[in-house]
């Protein structure tokens, strides 16, 4: 038994120095400009080692000087996926949507870009753990209201703990849809130099149907997809939504799910 022990132990250190190795290397082909290598490195050491933020980063810096911008807002789409305070790579994404041809608008509420923007801020759990320590502080604020005999501090107590109250539920939603977002696979980006929105899951036919050319890097969140076997253009469509109302279908090879 100790043999096997010591044989389980020394594999999963050698391919934890494999790991390393793929990714030592991948780092210095991107030093020595040998973008495509690198990316190929990278793409190894993420399906031997397991997902890692500052992999998919690394990832969606090669992807970028290679000039893949679609594949480089997917890289780092993915690293902020698995952790949200990677600054870097939020800066980076940012940097490389500003070069988007043609980018879409976005027309989301400001209230709503807000939340959204806070939701992408941390973690899941980083938000379980905020919206615990505001149940603590609310706790607090309940036991001051009805323990206390001192009027300023009782009043303190029971404003306090309705703001708190208020702040708990908010942080509660906040952590809902954190996990939400950290689960789906609904977004996705445009791979392709550019595709064609259409009115139908079909290539457009006639003048009549609506045609809208978006291009590389830009996101996209699908709503549905079809099959379409017959279609020689695309066996798939997916039926996608723009920023906050646009709705069309474009072909699902064109892009990738984050």
């Amino acid at each position: 038994m100790k043999k096997f022990a010591l044989i389980a132990i020394l594999l999963t250190i050698a391919l934890q120095a494999m790991a390393l190795s793929t990714a030592t290397l991948a780092d210095s082909a991107y030093n020595k400009e040998n973008y495509r290598e690198a990316i190929d490195l990278y793409n190894k050491s993420l399906a031997d080692d397991g997902l890692s933020s500052t992999l998919f980063y690394n990832l969606g810096n090669a992807y970028y000087r290679n000039g893949n911008l679609g594949k480089a807002v997917l890289s780092y789409e993915r690293a902020l996926r698995i952790n949200p305070a990677n600054a870097d790579a939020r800066q980076n994404l940012d940097f490389v949507r500003s070069q988007i041809q043609d980018r879409p608008e976005d027309d989301t509420a400001f209230f709503v870009k807000m939340h959204n923007g806070l939701v992408a801020s941390m973690s899941p759990d980083a938000w379980a753990w905020t919206a615990f320590a505001i149940f603590v502080l609310l706790a607090g604020a309940a036991a001051l209201y009805i323990f206390s005999r001192n009027i300023a501090l009782r009043k303190t107590g029971f404003f306090g703990g309705i703001v708190l109250l208020c702040a708990f539920a908010y942080f509660i939603c906040v952590a809902a849809d954190a996990a939400s977002t950290a689960g789906s696979h609904d977004d996705a980006v445009v791979i392709a130099p550019s595709t064609q929105l259409t009115s139908a899951p079909r290539a457009a036919r006639a003048a009549s149907d609506k045609v809208v050319t978006i291009h590389e890097g830009t996101k996209v969140e699908v709503i549905d997809s079809v099959a379409t076997p017959d279609d020689p253009v695309s066996p798939r469509w997916y039926n996608v939504k723009i920023n906050n109302g646009t709705k069309a279908w474009l072909r699902a090879s064109d892009v990738e799910r984050i």
